[in-house]
This record gives C-alpha cells, structure tokens and sequence, in this order.
C-alpha cells in the first residue's frame, strides 16, 4: 500500500474497512487533533508529541499508540507528517521570546492553544503590513451578518480545563514566576522588558474566553 500525504483520504479508507464505534471515535479525534497542530503551523507529528496531546485530552494514553492494535491510529498521524513535512530550517538556534513562553507552558492541551492565538495573531500581523503598503484602502461599512459573529463565540468550543488551562498561562502568579508581566494594554514582556506578546494579547485571549479580570 502507498503512503499517502492526504489526511482526509487515509481516513476515509481507515473508516471504510470498519471499525468498532470506539475506535471511530478515537480516529475522528486523532484526525481533528492533528488538523489543528497543522493549522497552527506545528510540524511535530512524533507518536510522543501526538500522544502527549491525547492524553492531555483524556482521550487515550500516548503509549497506546505503539501497541499494534493502534497501527491505523499510526498511519492516520503517519499521513499528517508526511502533509506537514519536515519542519523548516531556522536561520538562528535561538528561540523567539514567544516561543519561549509557550514551551513554558506545562499543560500540552494549552500549549496546542495558544499557538493557534500566536498563527493567528501572525496572520493579522501579515493583513496590516500589506494594508500598511496599499496606497487605497477601501473600507466596508456593510452591516456584518450574524455568521460574521461566530468568531466571538469561539470560546464556546473550548472544554473547560482549557479554558483554565489559558487563563492560568496568563495570570500574574505565572507571569511572575517565569519573570514575565503584563502591561497596561495586554502586552507580555520579560524581565529586561522585551516584548514577548504584542499589545492586546493577554485581553483579546480573555475576550475570547469570555473574562475580563486580569487577575484571573
């Protein structure tokens, strides 16, 4: 059998051999897990990483993985790798400040999470520069439709250890103990001052999850 690079197609062909519902279950989950490292730009696709994040989800233990009854669990993640492809040279051996803080971070589930805010945020970085270099801008003042609203509710999606799980990355006891603080406008800045997160960082994640008090 070929490997395959597509995720949707291994899946597809995984489901139609049959399974028990618990294994389907796992399989749609694996699936969605690996979907979303591969939005956020992760390339780590290792049993070890993968399974980190299923237990951290309490879906299954991460050894489970290497037993031979979850061979297709293993093609399944095996097809998301081959997708994502080996992770990208880095022209310096020093991490950002950024990255630092999410490694930080000791709950995998949260990690996983926060690096969907920081591809997010670097989306919106990479809209305002290119709008920063348009010489017309055209502005929409059309009513938005309630589907333009969804985004707001995103936090209705998250479990609630993950809502806690973000909320703990960002409060002031764990600021202060690995020497970070939050400023006046939601940025995250270490203890020589650098910026870690941009302004507005640590109140748009409270938005999202629907808090307002920073000490939280």
């Amino acid at each position: 059998m070929t490997p395959s690079n597509d995720p949707e197609a291994v899946l597809r062909e995984i489901l139609a051999a049959g399974a028990r519902p618990q294994k389907i279950r796992n399989l749609r989950t694996i699936h969605e897990l690996c979907r979303a490292q591969y939005d956020a730009g992760a390339r780590d696709f290792s049993l070890s990483t993968i399974g980190k994040l299923l237990e951290a989800q309490e879906v299954m233990k991460g050894r489970g993985l290497y037993n031979e009854p979850a061979a297709d669990y293993r093609r399944l993640i095996d097809s998301w790798g081959r997708l994502a492809g080996p992770a990208p040279a880095k022209a310096s051996t020093k991490s950002s400040a950024a990255e630092d803080y999410v490694e930080g971070v000791a709950d995998p589930a949260a990690r996983m999470l926060l690096r969907s805010v920081i591809a997010e945020r670097n989306r919106l970085q990479a809209q305002l520069n290119t709008l920063k270099g348009a010489k017309t801008v055209t502005v929409d003042r059309r009513p938005i439709s309630d589907t333009g609203q969804q985004g707001a509710h995103a936090s209705a999606s998250l479990t609630d250890s993950e809502r806690k799980a973000l909320l703990k990355a960002i409060a002031p006891e764990f600021l202060r103990r690995h020497g970070w603080e939050e400023l006046k406008f939601g940025e995250i800045v270490n203890e020589r001052g650098r910026t870690i997160f941009d302004p507005g960082f640590a109140v748009g994640l409270r938005k999202l999850l629907g808090e307002t008090d920073r000490n939280l």
